[in-house]
Parts: structure tokens; sequence; C-alpha cells
């Protein structure tokens, strides 16, 4: 976030290698030929252990990630670097070198985590051949996948933040902190929506954190849906953990600033588990219509590298549209109101406060943004378009309350997620959109996931009878 007085930097030049004009073609050849076979060599593998049973093991799904992570990080700076190389331009935009910087990191991490993860893969292998199978379980192995991707990211987020900052002139006024307002609460009544908001936020944290400990431990819970249904609840947890512990502080505490880096990383994070919560109920909706549509192929279709590769993907494009959003945020420019008349940093607020042109903010809002919630919806219509249609054709009330047992809880947390973002949209148009804005995000942020867990636990026979089976052996080992 810069200010006006400051002189922006808009690209920069990459020199490139230190080749001879008259040798370019010859290096040019051979680059492209290495990146070639680096890419059709990886994607080979891939596909190899993606269609072969036999390799449906541990050490050949760490491989297949290790390769996917070697073509995207070959993918981050040659194509550039060939296209210098061929045009003899050599400039880079800013914005695409914050992108390629954070890429860069995020790859080359993963890449070094995913071998010592292969290690110890090894060394249960060959130390405990015995323990093999029961040590590297397809959970473990999963969870040990989306961490290093998860940390990754994070790491990789950090340095890129640290890297904006230090790229800000060294001649511009800076702004460290902003205002949180907060909810428009008396001072008298604080103290009650203090313990209110406490409240809903511990059930929250406990419930999810519930319904992911129940998938863990209860066998029969090892199916796509549960597997879905985890990261859900994660993504929940999560997201309400971005902004509701600040907002609690700064009602305790009246200490309403957060910090420049602070108020960054918070929009960051809102974007990212936003999306990511708006992907996986896309892509629950289609395992819902595999299970009612296609039930004979539903094991099929949904297999466990289609599942994760359906979790990646979601996490992978919500980290580009945050990382996106945030990155065009840093460039904004600020004048001298630094109050933000919400409970967390909103990136619309944030755009409102500036007092420079925010037209290409907007327009991504309204294209990449639009987009991550128009998609995955349509996704989630037509999937409930076919399962309907497939009811009508046999209808029977057996059949119905089939249907509805599978699909009512996802369809109550869709309507729930769905309806507060409607709200958000139509408030922020109305007038005092201001109060109608932060009401509709209290529901977005802390009622929505504080409800998700409820609905899914008592809308589903399954999670009753673990939850039951949980409790029951509880009891016996505390007698």
């Amino acid at each position: 976030m810069r200010l006006k007085n400051q002189s922006s930097m808009s690209e920069f030049l990459l020199l490139g290698l230190p080749i001879r004009p008259e040798q370019q073609g010859v290096f040019f050849a051979l680059f492209l030929g290495m990146y070639l076979t680096t890419v059709l060599g990886n994607l080979l593998i891939v596909l190899l252990i993606r269609l072969d049973s036999r390799l449906h093991t541990p050490m050949y799904f760490f491989l297949s990630h290790l390769a996917f992570s070697d073509i995207s990080l070959s993918s981050v700076i040659v194509p550039k670097m060939l296209m210098n190389m061929q045009t003899q331009q050599q400039g880079i935009p800013y914005v695409g070198c914050i992108f390629q910087m954070y890429f860069f990191i995020v790859f080359g991490c993963l890449d070094n985590f995913l071998l010592a993860v292969m290690a110890y893969d090894r060394y249960v292998a060959i130390c405990q051949p015995l323990h093999y199978t029961t040590i590297m379980r397809q959970e473990l192995c999963i969870s040990l996948v989306a961490g290093s991707w998860f940390f990754c990211c994070i790491h990789a987020l950090l340095h890129t933040l640290l890297l904006v900052q230090l790229m800000r002139k060294e001649n511009q006024s800076s702004v460290s902190k902003f205002l949180l307002l907060g909810l428009p609460i008396r001072p008298e009544q604080q103290g009650l929506f203090f313990a209110l908001f406490l409240g809903m936020y511990l059930t929250t944290v406990l419930g999810n954190l519930l319904i992911i400990l129940l998938i863990r431990l209860d066998s029969r819970l090892h199916t796509p849906m549960y597997f879905l249904l985890s990261h859900l609840a994660f993504t929940d947890l999560s997201f309400s953990s971005v902004t509701i512990p600040k907002m609690l502080m700064n009602m305790q505490t009246q200490h309403l600033s957060i910090s420049y880096p602070g108020c960054i990383s918070q929009t960051y994070f809102y974007i990212l588990f936003g999306c990511v919560d708006n992907l996986l109920l896309a892509v629950m909706a289609y395992d819902r219509y595999a299970a009612i549509c296609h039930p004979l192929h539903y094991t099929t279709i949904m297999k466990e590298d289609l599942c994760v590769l359906l979790v990646a993907g979601s996490w992978i494009l919500s980290c580009g549209s945050a990382l996106l959003h945030t990155l065009l945020l840093t460039q904004v420019s600020f004048c001298a109101d630094n109050i933000i008349p919400h409970f967390f940093c909103s990136l619309p607020i944030l755009l409102k406060l500036s007092c420079s042109n925010t037209s290409l903010n907007e327009l991504v809002i309204f294209t990449a943004g639009a987009a991550v919630v128009i998609f995955p919806l349509s996704g989630i219509l037509v999937s409930y378009g076919h399962i309907g249609a497939s009811i009508l054709k046999v209808p029977s009330t057996k059949g119905i309350c089939k249907a509805l047992s599978t699909c009512g809880s996802h369809l109550s947390v869709v309507s729930l997620f769905y309806g507060t973002i409607m709200a958000l949209y139509f408030s922020s148009s109305s007038s005092n959109s201001n109060d109608k804005d932060m009401i509709a995000s209290l529901m977005y942020t802390v009622v929505t996931p504080m409800l998700n867990p409820f609905i899914y636990s008592l809308r589903n026979r399954d999670m009753k009878l673990a939850l039951g089976i949980l409790f029951r052996n509880n009891i016996l080992f505390t007698k």
C-alpha cells in the first residue's frame, strides 16, 4: 500500500544469461529441448502412476507430486527466459516479478519437503517393513503432502510480502497501521457481545475439530464424501480464525490498530479460505452427483487420486486468486485516511479508502472474483439439476428419502453459504451499506462456520453413529 508521494516501479529488466548474440540460437534450442524433456518426462511419470494400479502406493503417490512440482518449478522461470532470448524484450512487469518470485519459492520449498517425506517413506519401508502399511496410511500420506503445500504457500507469502515492503521507495511516507472501528456496539454492551462472539467462535473451533477427529478415527468414514467434509471443516475453522480472534482482542483491549503486514495478511487469508470454501462445496456437489446418478460407478469415478487432485486444485486456485488480489492491493495508494469502518481488513473497503486509481483492482474483482463464485455455483446447480432429473425418472418415496438423506446436509450448507454471499452483495449496493455489510460479514465468517458442524452432525446418520461410538469408548475408558 503505497502513498502518493512515492516514485513507482512499473517493471524490471532481466538481463538473462551472459550469452553472445551469435550463440543465442544454439542456447535457445538447448534450453527449449531441456524444458520440453522436463515437462514431457514428468508428465509421463504422473500419467503412468495414475493409470497403473500397481503404482498406487505411498512411494509413487509422493513421486507423482514431486514430478508435478518439478514441472511447475521449471515453468515458473524457463518459458520467460526463452521468450526473452527469442524476442530480446527483457522487461518484466512489477506484478509479474512478484508472482514469479512467489511461485519460485512455493515450488522450490515444495520440492525440498517432498524429498524429505520420500526419505521418511523409504526409512519406514526398509527399517520397519512389517508395519509399513499401517504407518504409511492413506490419511498420513495425504496429510504430509497437504502440509507441505500449506507450509510452502505460507513461507512464500511471507517472503513475498516482505519483498513488496522492500520495493517500496525510501521517499514515501508509509502507512504503518490501520484502525479497525469494529462493530457499532455501545460501551456498556461490549462485555455481552464479547461473551457471545467468544462462545460462537469456540463452538466453531470445537465443532469443526470434532468433525475432523471423527472422520480420522472412524474407518467407516474414510470415503470421498467425508474426506471432502474434513477439508471443509478445516477451512471453516481457519476462515473464522482469520478475523474473529482479532475482533475479540479489539473488543476486550480497545486497541483498534492493526499493522500494515497484519492487514495485508488478513486480507490474503480471508480471500484464500473463502475461495477454498466455495470450491470445496462445488466438489462436494459433484461427489453427490456421482453417488446418486452413477452409483454403480461411484468408486471408479471418485477414486482417491481424483479426490486428492480436486482438493489440491482448490487450494492452488485459491492461493493464486488470493495472491493476485493481495498483490494488486499492495499497489494501491493511500493519502491520509487509515480508518476502516469494519471489524477486519475488507478488500472493498480498503479500495474505497484509496486515493489512487483502483479500476484494475475492481476489474479483477469483477472478473476473477466473480468467476470464483459463479463457476462453482454453476457446477452446484448443474449437479443438483442432474440429481433432480435422476430422481424424477424413478419417482419413489424411498428414492427421494435416500437422496434427501444423502444431499440434505450439503444443500443446507450451500444455501447458508450462498445466501450470506447474496446478502453481502446486495448490502454493498444499498444505502447505509456499512452496517448491513458488517451483519452479512458476521453471518459469513461467524454464523455459517459455526452451524456447519451441527448441520452435518444432526442431519447425518453416519456422523451421529461415529459420535456415539466415540463417546461410549471414552466413557468405558474413563471407567
